[in-house]
């Protein structure tokens, strides 16, 4: 999909265009959010060593730009031991880096089918009650200025960053060599942060794959049809079973998203522009899943479509380790 749709935020941020050194201490390989706070967290702890992040289309043009911005104090799998508080952690980092992402930590709402909460004010139908079970710790972001937030420090550091510098291959020795379009680069030490891209070259592609995850965003509503649907409390959402859903307010609009969609080969969609319905047929599903849970929205316009890839991993874990080819 072109840019993978109409996002309702933007990053502001490009990098200015500069020659690529011979060789640097470190490089970041991926402009999202783990990248781009990677290098940015490396220059701030050792400000004498180069650092150079190289991100194959403009920051934020994956995942991270394309997220719903929901943020949780655990991981996908759960609370994992020795990973510590994510949510405090990200906070943290985001203080530390001057960063502002609009974070709003509200809670968020688990949704499942039995033992629901005396008080919750959701309770939808579809092929049965649909109710909050659980409030976790939880809230959200502003993508777009996490993004653009994360490029700024890391350009005011020192990092030397580069757009449109998707690396090609990577050969292992006592130093890697980055092969770009534009040349080639030599690191000290590597950081591949490329989440659903580059399984291949980060050689997880026997232990993750490439999902895709979809969002739309709905016109205002009123403070009518919020208390209607049960979320006048503007607290995000996410359903325990499947078909997954999620959804979060923003403004005056809400954000409903899918995930795990399973496509075959995502790539073959990056062909398609979701503004000129090529790719309906995704969108219309997750678009009906929520006008018939919350008959309130039958009539509203949805504004923006957007999705992407995700990297789903072995029993849905965080990957961060040595690459099997270097301990660099």
């Amino acid at each position: 999909m072109k840019n993978w749709g109409n996002r309702p935020w933007k990053v502001n941020f490009r990098a200015e265009e500069k020659e690529l050194p011979a060789r640097v201490e470190f490089a970041v390989v991926g402009g999202g959010f783990a990248g781009l706070a990677a290098a940015a967290w490396l220059k701030k702890l050792a400000p004498e060593k180069n650092v150079a992040l190289l991100e194959a289309k403009e920051f934020g043009a994956g995942a991270s730009g394309h997220t719903g911005g929901m943020v949780l104090a655990e991981t996908a799998a759960g609370d994992l031991p020795g990973l510590g508080d994510v949510l405090v952690g990200y906070r943290k980092i985001l203080e530390e880096l001057e960063v502002d992402g609009d974070v709003t930590l509200p809670g968020v709402y688990e949704l499942g089918r039995r033992d629901a909460l005396q008080d919750t004010p959701i309770r939808w139908k579809d092929s049965g009650d649909l109710c909050a079970v659980k409030r976790v710790e939880g809230g959200t972001i502003h993508p777009g200025k996490v993004v653009s937030g994360l490029a700024h420090t890391a350009s005011r550091s020192g990092v030397l960053l580069y757009e449109n510098a998707g690396v090609q291959n990577a050969k292992f020795g006592n130093e890697i060599e980055l092969q770009i379009k534009r040349g080639s680069l030599r690191a000290e030490k590597v950081l591949f942060a490329t989440n659903a891209y580059s399984l291949e070259m980060t050689g997880l592609q026997e232990r993750a794959e490439s999902t895709f995850t979809l969002a739309a965003m709905t016109e205002e509503l009123s403070e009518e049809i919020f208390e209607e649907v049960g979320l006048a409390e503007r607290k995000p959402f996410y359903t325990v079973d499947l078909p997954y859903l999620w959804g979060r307010p923003l403004g005056m609009a809400m954000i409903f998203g899918c995930g795990l969609v399973h496509v075959g080969n995502w790539r073959e969609l990056e062909e398609l522009d979701i503004e000129s319905g090529e790719a309906p047929e995704m969108f219309g599903r997750l678009e009906k899943r929520v006008r018939g849970l919350l008959p309130a929205l039958k009539g509203v316009k949805f504004t923006h479509r957007w999705g992407g890839p995700i990297c789903i991993s072995d029993e849905v874990k965080p990957v961060f380790e040595r690459h099997a080819e270097s301990e660099n």
